[in-house]
């Protein structure tokens, strides 16, 4: 018995130093260190969100002035058509006007007769 219980006391031993040992090994860093690796994690993190933010940024900008200067091009071709087809209708009703002109002189003329 004296014997079983220099074995349990010397596993215990040993089993402590094994756990001090395993401690020690995986134990996290002092809280002066912790907290810099926390605080340099965090930095990290919003030093790449902050990069991601103003790539978004850069790529909203970008669409926006190309969608802008695609909606001038429209604009102007809108404009451009519209200019071309108010001077094809004031044509075409002048043509009709001086036509009206001719159809009303040769009635008047008639009517005279």
């Amino acid at each position: 018995m004296s014997n079983h219980l220099g074995n349990t006391l010397a596993a215990l031993v040993v089993g402590a130093a094994i756990g001090v040992g395993a401690g020690i090994l995986f134990a996290p860093d002092e809280g002066k260190k912790t907290r810099k690796k926390i605080k340099k994690s965090f930095d990290q993190s919003r030093d790449d969100l902050s990069d991601k933010i103003d790539d978004l940024k850069n790529q909203v900008r970008h669409v926006v002035e190309r969608k802008k200067h695609d909606l001038e091009d429209s604009i102007d071709h809108f404009v451009s058509t519209a200019g071309k087809k108010r001077d094809e209708v004031i044509t075409a009703l002048e043509k009709k006007l001086a036509e009206l002109k001719k159809e009303t002189e040769k009635v008047a003329a008639n009517a005279k007769k």
